[in-house]
Order: C-alpha cells, then structure tokens, then sequence
C-alpha cells in the first residue's frame, strides 16, 4: 500500500418549508430544543476484530493511532447518552484503495462487516450499519453489497466518494448501482481526499479537501445521469453535501456554458440527495442547506468518534440553538426522516 494511502487512512480515518424555518434578519440564536432519541446517521465504529484486522494490514499501529481507532462500546454509548442519541448507524469508511488486492477485499470487508453486524445483533435498539463493498472490484462488491442486505442485516451500503481516482458516476460503479437501484438501497458516501491533491501546510486535508471529493462526487453523478437512471436509490452526502449546495448556481452555469448537464437538472438532483448535519452545521451554513434541499433531507450526524466527545458535544449544542430550524425541522433532521429513509433500524426502535 503506498505511504500516501496509509497515511491519509490514519487521518481520515419542498422550498417553502425550509424558507419558513429561516430566521429573521438579525435573529438571535433560537432557544436549545434538547432532544432524545437522535438517530445519528454519521456514526463510525471499530469493533475489536475490525480492529485487529486493521493492526494485522498496517492500517493503524497496535497502539495509539488516530482519535478513530480508539473506540470502545463503553465511550460510544457514554457519548451518545450525553447528547441524547438513541441509536447511531455505525460504519467504516476503509479508503478503496485498501481493498486493491481481491483476497484482502474478500476477507476485509467480511472481517469490516461482520465486526458492524455483531455489534447490532448485541445491541439491537442502538445500532445499525452501512455496510462495506470493494469498490475495486464491481463484480465483488454486488455480491458483498447482496449478503450484507439479505443476510447481515445492514439499514445500507457505504461508498467512498472516490476509489483510486475514479468517482462514483464513472461507468465502473454502473454494475453496483444498478444492483442498488433494483434494491431500493441506501448508499452513504464517505469522503476521503482527492488522488493527487496537494497538500497545504498545516491544514488538514478534512478540512476542505474532504468536502471537495463529496462535491465532486456530487457532480459525476449528475453529470453521468446515475441519479436518473436508478430513482430508487437513497444517497447520502456526508457533511452537508461538502460545498454542493453552495455552488449550484455555479453548477447551473456548468450547462449553458461548458457541455454539463441541462441547468434546469441541477435544483432537482439537489433533492435526490439526503444530507447530513455533520459539516458541522451552523447558522451561516444551515440556510443554504435548507433552501437548497429541504427540512426533509437532511440527516443528524455527529461523525463520532472523529470528532471528540466535546467536539459531538457542542455540536450538538449548536444544532439545537440554529435559529434557522424550525421545531418541525428539528425534529424531521433529529429523528423523524433517518426513520423514514432506514426501516430495518426502523423497526427495532419504534
């Protein structure tokens, strides 16, 4: 595995509904709505196989490592009692790149994805899981994205926003999505940073080179006409869509002046995606979101345990002072869409 991958592996590791949820000119911050029962869509888990088999691959050292590799149950569910998570829809975005060779794509994402599901069987009220594929081998990843549906349970798949260069709309990931479609699945998407990007000193590449590769995952899906040809397929950008909903008028222009899609698409396809609070959101970036997709999908997310237990802990702070959510919006992102869009999860709660 080359240094670069290893390295980035360890660091990574409608409108008028949203226009009444938006404050005043000059409003102050809205009163907290503490809330129980979050569904927590952006939720990552190490369980300790899954650990082991990463120690076993060079992902991360035995000991210290990345804030990630230290989960535990007992710090998980501490976090998520604190900040009135009811269950968290556990995953582990493993870069593509790491799953290159087809026998360690075979058994890590068995290893990935057994860990997730034993951790739901143990706890069936506080966990679901995205499940893991090998991106690299579309014909592996229909089968494993199968089993994973039909036999391990799993609310959905979980995608990387880009795998060894190739973003989602390339005609590689056809196959996968096809199978999705037919489905009717939940794909998550994961960032990682773009192949080849430059590096800035002293900024890490989650900060904006994470939102660049969900952006641009984004736009190869529209402009590749995947959200067109498979509608029953369920997407969630991570952390509000990276910079999407910022740049669609850009994107618009992309039609009428560079060969993209036809700009009377692009408002649409900003509704085909769901979104996760998990940017974090904020009073300056939650009117965006919501004029651009809508109260109804947007999903809580706390990107645990990436974030710290304070970084979840004042974020969560925050999302419930938004003055630009509504209480119905609050408690649509909070709850009520995660339950509508993941049936099995669910069930188990209801």
């Amino acid at each position: 595995m080359p240094e670069m991958t290893r390295r980035r592996a360890l660091q990574a590791s409608g409108l008028a509904a949203a226009a009444a949820a938006l404050p005043a000119r000059g409003a102050a911050a809205a009163a907290p709505r503490p809330a129980r029962g979050r569904i927590d869509t952006h939720h990552h888990a190490v369980p300790p196989k899954m650990r082991e088999w990463a120690v076993e691959q060079g992902i991360i050292p035995a000991e210290g490592g990345p804030a990630w590799a230290q989960w535990t149950l007992e710090s998980t569910l501490r976090t998520m009692n604190a900040n009135g998570i009811a269950a968290g829809v556990a995953s582990a975005p493993v870069p593509a790149e790491i799953f290159q060779d087809r026998a360690t794509a075979v058994a890590g994402v068995r290893v990935c994805n057994e860990s997730l599901a034993g951790l739901v069987h143990d706890n069936p009220t506080r966990f679901g899981f995205f499940a893991n594929v090998a991106m690299l081998h579309p014909d592996l990843a229909v089968r494993q994205a199968a089993h994973a549906l039909d036999d391990l349970g799993a609310d959905g798949v979980l995608l990387n926003t880009s795998a060894d260069g190739h973003y989602l709309g390339d005609p590689m990931f056809e196959p996968l999505f096809a199978e999705l479609d037919r489905r009717r699945a939940v794909v998550f998407t994961h960032p990682v940073a773009p192949k080849g990007i430059v590096e800035v000193p002293l900024v890490g590449d989650w900060l904006g080179d994470f939102l660049l590769d969900t952006t641009r995952t984004a736009l190869s899906l529209i402009a590749a006409g995947t959200l067109d040809r498979h509608p029953d397929i369920s997407i969630i950008l991570s952390h509000g869509g990276g910079f999407l909903p910022y740049m669609a008028g850009r994107a618009e222009r992309w039609g009428r002046e560079d060969n993209g899609p036809d700009p009377a698409k692009i408002r649409p396809a900003l509704r085909r995606f769901h979104y996760d609070t998990a940017l974090p959101t904020s009073p300056y970036a939650s009117p965006t979101l919501l004029n651009a997709a809508g109260a109804d999908r947007v999903l809580f997310g706390t990107d645990w345990p990436a974030n710290s237990a304070h970084e979840v802990t004042l974020n969560t702070r925050d999302f419930d002072r938004d003055p630009a959510l509504s209480r119905r919006a609050h408690q649509a992102i909070t709850r009520g869409n995660a339950l509508r869009l993941l049936p099995n999860l669910a069930s188990r709660l209801r």
